[in-house]
């Protein structure tokens, strides 16, 4: 069903996509380093409260995604454009809902995950997320439309306006930061006003007839109970995995405040650095619900497994080199974030372990997105959740509390739970095809 063509025009597009949204993460906290270690602290703690966040809006997106791939698999272009319209719905009232909580529980709600923080992270941290809370309408509107194009099959136009986006988020930091010396602010700014821009930018664009999937009006917008139930059924199990996930990692978050604010600093740089290596699996992932989706929509189940193994070796072929790349020249790349020497060793500690990890990273987190293309959605749902709790957040404490690692002990945690999953998700995925594949009604 899809060509080397279709897949380089699809794929090369998000991995370009998935680089400019880390690297604007990157020289976000380069240019907040220039603040002080209390600024990069604050947004690092902001940071995992709005990607628990992000990961729910994103959740939704990709429920959207997999309904709308697998009716156009199945040539259905109606119901492919009915699903574009609930799932801008369904997204939208979701994220004015967690706007509004973010906003009105803001300083009490950072409390509550954090505990007690130096006061001066704690107000960086306020201000970071009262700015960044107002952007989550629109980001969820960027990723809902971009989502639908994947399904498409065209990711070129979800790459071009991500491009305008991160140019102008950049460019508003050193603008804002270096230009009128402003501190956590300005880099909160830039963000809302690209995400703002980016939103309106794919709302427009989603409207062309010309697309096999566009919004044909704004009755579309009106409530399906099925349509929204179909896209829910993915969504729903996929967002408490990413909610619950991300959940679990604020309570990790809470463990490495309490080791003090250099293991804080250094924690939040070589996370912040790492994101690197999971291009090629986050955009490869992304991908694989487009392929996956239409080939089960079209009934093709043995191209569908055949698809997924292929752009999981792609994913390794491409860690190597990542991987490899980030082993020569961690000292240099952590060199770029002015930390104390203490932090700086710490940090490279944690990189250099980190690469050696990603050998099973590609099994725990790419290839279950073949399973959640397929409607699988709940089986991931209850490894991600299990594992995330009795592996990185239990072993975690023990390694830390109990055995005295220090903010390692973190990650060590971290990779067992990143076995697990790859173990159990390769015997599910053996298993692909011989059982019953669930398609949409």
């Amino acid at each position: 069903m899809f060509t080397r063509k279709d897949l380089i025009r699809l794929l090369a597009p998000l991995i370009v996509e998935q680089i400019l949204a880390v690297l604007v993460g990157m020289v976000d906290v380069v240019m907040v380093a220039a603040v002080g270690e209390t600024a990069v602290s604050g947004v690092s703690l902001v940071d995992a409260i709005n990607m628990l966040i992000i990961q729910m809006l994103a959740a939704l997106a990709t429920g959207g995604a997999v309904v709308s791939a697998q009716f156009i698999g199945r040539q259905d272009t109606e119901k492919a454009c009915k699903a574009a319209g609930q799932l801008i719905s369904v997204t939208t009232m979701a994220s004015v809902g967690l706007m509004t909580f973010a906003l009105l529980a803001n300083r009490n709600l950072l409390k509550l995950v954090f505990g007690t923080v130096e006061e001066a992270v704690m107000e960086n941290a306020a201000v970071y997320f009262a700015i960044t809370a107002a952007s989550f309408p629109f980001l969820a509107l960027y990723n809902s439309c971009a989502a639908l194009y994947r399904s498409m099959g065209n990711s070129k136009v979800s790459m071009t306006v991500s491009i305008i986006m991160n140019v102008m988020n950049i460019v508003g930091n050193a603008i804002c930061i270096f230009g009128f010396h402003m501190g956590v602010e300005g880099v909160a700014y830039p963000t809302l006003i690209s995400r703002m821009t980016a939103a309106m930018i794919m709302l427009m664009l989603i409207q062309k007839p010309a697309n096999r999937i566009h919004l044909k009006s704004f009755r579309d917008l009106r409530p399906d109970r099925r349509m929204i139930g179909n896209i829910l059924g993915v969504g729903i199990p996929n967002g408490l995995e990413n909610s619950i996930f991300q959940v679990g990692k604020l309570t990790l978050q809470s463990l490495v405040s309490s080791l003090g604010t250099t293991a804080l600093a250094s924690y939040a740089v070589a996370s912040n650095v790492v994101t690197l290596q999971y291009l090629p699996g986050n955009a490869i992932g992304l991908g694989m619900i487009t392929i996956i989706g239409q080939c089960v929509g079209a009934g093709e189940i043995d191209q569908a497994k055949g698809y997924a193994k292929l752009l999981v070796k792609l994913n390794y072929i491409c860690l190597l080199v990542i991987c490899s790349a980030m082993l020569l020249g961690g000292s240099y790349i952590v060199g770029m974030y002015n930390l104390s020497p203490a932090a700086a060793e710490e940090a490279r500690r944690m990189m250099t372990a980190h690469a050696w990890a990603m050998t099973v990273w590609p099994l725990a987190f790419a290839l279950p997105n073949a399973l959640r293309a397929s409607l699988d959605a709940r089986f991931t749902m209850m490894v991600s959740v299990s594992s995330m709790w009795i592996f990185r957040v239990a072993l975690a404490y023990w390694f830390v509390k109990g055995m005295d690692l220090g903010i390692m002990g973190v990650w060590y945690g971290m990779f067992a739970d990143w076995g697990f999953r790859a173990l159990l998700f390769t015997i599910r995925f053996a298993g692909f095809g011989k059982r019953r594949i669930k398609r949409l009604e």
